[in-house]
């Protein structure tokens, strides 16, 4: 994409992330700083959007040294007004707590992703007690493929205000790193959510961010690529929707 067109919808951004502000009579925005990519296009888009009003948080919570060094250095770059909460002991309290009350009825196979779940929306619930207390809005980092795929955890990192990569695809969201001069560091590394080590998106998803957004713009795709691709947008499909409910009998 050239730059023109990338500096256009950037601009266009920012000015909606003030209009959405306004719009919800708030006085700022704060997003959570992961060391990733897309949290570091949106610590870049609220600093510009909110010179002086935007927050970014870092939370480690058994976090890999790598992507807690990307995110300090994000904020270093990019005059992010930021803090660090770090949750890991309140992680290690709930998880313990938890499994110790359910006793027998605690399934130890699906210990791991209970605990990354839960992690995520430990850290929902920090930004949200960030955001109340500065009378703030949270922003969110999905993108169109994640989106698409349910590539987030319900009331975790899906839990916010609003989405200024919704309509994004990955590919996209790499050209406006480059644009915002996000650090070569994030830029480089693998796409991951850091649920645990050596885990990356692209390897729990069982397909490449390529193929999604190809799929996404109505491209062809290799069939068993489509195949994961529709499960997992057929299988998350409660995650974009509020709560249902029934109608008055």
């Amino acid at each position: 994409m050239k730059a023109d067109i990338i500096e256009q919808r950037i601009r266009k951004t920012i000015e909606w992330l003030r209009e959405q502000v306004e719009l919800s009579h708030t006085k700022g925005l704060v997003v959570g700083i992961s060391g990733g990519i897309d949290s570091a296009v949106v610590g870049c888009l609220i600093q510009r959007a909110f010179p002086n009003n935007s927050l970014g948080v870092i939370i480690p919570i058994k976090s890999s040294p790598s992507d807690l060094e990307d995110a300090r250095e994000l904020v270093r770059t990019s005059s992010l007004k930021a803090i660090e909460i770090d949750l890991s002991q309140v992680r290690l309290d709930m998880l313990n707590r938890v499994e110790k009350e359910m006793g027998s009825l605690w399934k130890e196979e699906y210990r791991r992703i209970s605990d990354a779940n839960m992690r995520a929306r430990l850290r929902m619930t920090c930004l949200y007690t960030v955001a109340n207390n500065l009378g703030y809005l949270v922003v969110g980092t999905d993108n169109a493929a994640e989106l698409y795929t349910g590539y987030f955890t319900k009331h975790g990192d899906g839990g916010v205000d609003i989405l200024p990569l919704a309509h994004l695809t990955k590919e996209e969201v790499y050209e406006w790193a480059q644009y915002l001069q996000v650090p070569q560091s994030i830029l480089d590394k693998a796409p991951s959510a850091d649920l645990w080590e050596g885990q990356t998106d692209e390897n729990e998803m069982g397909t490449t961010y390529a193929c999604i957004d190809a799929h996404l713009r109505g491209e062809s795709i290799p069939e068993k690529d489509l195949t994961v691709i529709e499960k997992l947008h057929r299988n998350s499909e409660h995650k974009r929707h509020t709560p249902l409910q029934p109608p008055k009998f």
